[in-house]
């Protein structure tokens, strides 16, 4: 099938540039011994599993369903975070996933015993209070009040002897820089448990495939924690897995004119690219340009009847027609795993372009889909 014969709204992920991240993380991962897992939250298209399985090493979940997920399909290592577990997960958790980690001693104590039964390595996660991103505090676990990771002033003066590894998770899209900056809180505060732990991972938010990050930091980074220390080190990059890998093809059903003219879309930014509007920002979109920039300038917006389900605004160099197909970039992450049915939105067709540039659809989402959400 040719991308032009796809349904509408649908994601299309490019298996190409799905390996082409891939292979700078195995090269990280060979030059560095580090351990590569998946972060299912950002990218969890488990059709490429058996391909993603062959250049990296596992998954990281943030739940008992994602940990399932992971464990099913790419049938590698599987490690956990949640901010809390119930006792039925930790019991269902413990024989499915290699890692478990916790966000409180209390929790810890708690379930240490039912989560290590089968074998899982315990760890805590850690809140090193250093942030380093700007302007979207949604996303920052170093913010004030923030319920993610333990601070040093609740941390145990001794570790017990069945937790195995530390985890922190701070960054957001960052380059390496930032990583650098926080290790430094964390070696400061928590450095003196590092002789009584096996294994450190530094969470996810590292832009590592972007052209410009700077990957000789990161693996400055690396090296220090495994050679001065003797830890094995652990990245859960998502983001970096299916960077600029997916476009989100829409169609456009109708054009209005209020102050300008708005093009509406069978795509939704409430339903199908939240993001745009948690974060906030503006996707881009193919042989598009800002307003104003070209002749024809529209303000993209999706078919709900939330007045705030706008995607934003676009210039063009031919008008705009019922019927085009518009494409939005770098729809692989954040993306289809957030989806919702508001308004009885049809979620948008999964579709994958292999290497040799034919298109296979490899989910499709009707009513039912809809409907069984809801009783």
């Amino acid at each position: 099938m040719k991308d032009s014969d796809l349904p509408t709204p649908c994601y299309l992920i490019d298996e190409a540039a799905i390996i082409s991240n891939l292979e700078i993380l195995r090269a990280l991962r060979d030059e560095t011994g580090c351990r590569i897992l998946l972060a299912q939250k950002a990218f969890s298209l488990y059709a490429l599993y058996p391909l993603i399985s062959r250049y990296i090493d596992g998954v990281c979940a943030s739940g008992l369903y994602e940990a399932r997920l992971g464990a099913e399909e790419m049938r590698a290592q599987t490690h956990v975070f949640c901010a809390a577990y119930s006792q039925s997960e930790i019991d269902e958790l413990a024989k499915i996933c290699s890692h478990i980690v916790f966000n409180s001693m209390a929790q810890a104590e708690r379930f240490h015993e039912r989560a290590s039964a089968h074998g899982a390595k315990l760890g805590l996660r850690i809140n090193p209070q250093c942030s380093t991103q700007e302007g979207h505090a949604i996303y920052d676990p170093c913010a004030k009040g923030s319920r993610l990771g333990i601070t040093i002033e609740n941390f145990p003066d001794t570790l017990p002897d069945w937790i195995d590894g530390l985890h922190f998770h701070t960054l957001c899209e960052q380059n390496s820089d930032a990583l650098e900056k926080t290790l430094e809180a964390v070696e400061e505060k928590f450095g003196k448990y590092f002789n009584r732990i096996r294994w450190i991972n530094f969470g996810g938010g590292h832009h590592i495939t972007k052209p410009g990050y700077d990957i000789v930091r990161l693996k400055k980074c690396i090296n220090k924690m495994s050679d001065k220390y003797a830890l094995q080190v652990y990245l859960e990059p998502g983001e970096a897995v299916a960077l600029n890998a997916g476009e989100l093809i829409a169609e456009v059903l109708d054009i209005v004119d209020n102050d300008g003219k708005i093009a509406i879309l069978d795509a939704s930014a409430a339903c199908h690219m939240p993001d745009v509007i948690e974060m906030p920002y503006t996707p881009p979109l193919k042989g598009a340009g800002k307003p104003g920039e070209k002749k024809h300038t529209y303000t993209l917006a999706g078919a709900t009847c939330l007045a705030g389900d706008v995607i934003g605004k676009y210039s063009f160099d031919s008008p705009l027609k019922v019927g085009d197909k518009l494409r939005f970039q770098d729809m692989a992450i954040y993306s289809f795993v957030k989806n919702n049915t508001f308004n009885g939105m049809p979620l948008p067709s999964l579709a994958i372009r292999d290497t040799n540039g034919d298109c296979r659809i490899v989910k499709s989402f009707g009513y039912e889909d809809f409907k069984s959400r809801l009783g």
